[in-house]
């Protein structure tokens, strides 16, 4: 009797969730409450139950999920969060988080899912992330100053993932631009750590296997002090004190020409 209660309990907690739980055997559907119907955008119950639940699982994950399957029934262990799309029955998809966790169902066992949507959480993941690449962008620009010449003006504070991105983005818009010379002026930066100067040379060092001349400039008295503790090579690279003095050096010497 009190097995049975329990039972009934445990169903009616299920049946109000706000969470889509979905039970299946042999990789099949037997059990949805009616979020998850309304979540799978399905007419009823009876329209998901008997069906296979690779029709919700787009082609290029179903190995995955068909693994963890059996993993969970093999080691009669929950899974931790796992984040995937979803293929609902109106052919949308969606992201959402779920927790596999194995139970007896009727006597055999079975794999019980609870599936959130987290399609909100992965919009403004991905709006950051936009943002975030425009805000690298804006402070990395390549200005050109004269035919093949460009300056990389670096103000503020740069951190790791800000030195990473000029590693990566700067050689490719130095190509794109038909730069020759890039003159990286630091004069409105306070202060570098070591493995964000390393990354920064690492970057001339990139432009200069790519014929790209690497001129630095305004690099204040502290910063130098760390460049020269960190023992950074500096044989591929030309320092000057300004922008200005780069240029008329170069002129004076027939490499640029200064209208």
């Amino acid at each position: 009797m009190k097995e049975n209660m329990d039972e009934e309990m445990f169903r009616q907690i299920v049946e109000s969730s706000a969470e889509t739980i979905i039970i299946q055997q042999d990789g099949k559907f037997i059990y949805i409450n009616p979020t998850g119907v309304k979540f799978l955008r399905a007419a009823s119950s009876e329209e998901v139950i008997g069906r296979s639940v690779f029709d919700i699982i787009p082609e290029e994950n179903r190995e995955k999920v068909e693994r963890q399957a059996v993993s969970v029934l093999e080691d009669n262990n929950s899974t931790g969060i796992i984040e995937q799309k979803l293929r609902r029955y109106d052919g949308t998809l969606v992201d959402v988080e779920t927790i596999f966790t194995p139970v007896m169902y009727k006597g055999k066992k079975a794999i019980q899912s609870a599936v959130r949507d987290i399609t909100e959480r992965k919009e403004v993941e991905r709006t950051l992330e936009n943002v975030s690449k425009r805000i690298h962008a804006l402070s990395a620009p390549i200005v050109p100053i004269l035919e093949g010449v460009a300056v990389l003006p670096l103000v503020g504070s740069i951190d790791l993932e800000r030195a990473q991105y000029i590693l990566e983005q700067v050689p490719l818009k130095v190509q794109e631009q038909n730069v020759h010379t890039l003159i990286s002026d630091f004069s409105g930066i306070l202060e570098l750590d070591e493995t964000v100067i390393g990354l920064l040379f690492n970057t001339s060092a990139v432009l200069g296997l790519l014929g790209v001349r690497s001129i630095v400039t305004g690099v204040r008295p502290e910063v130098a002090r760390s460049v020269v503790q960190l023992g950074a090579d500096l044989s591929l690279i030309q320092i000057f004190g300004t922008v200005q003095q780069a240029l008329r050096e170069f002129s004076v010497k027939g490499y640029l020409r200064v209208e």
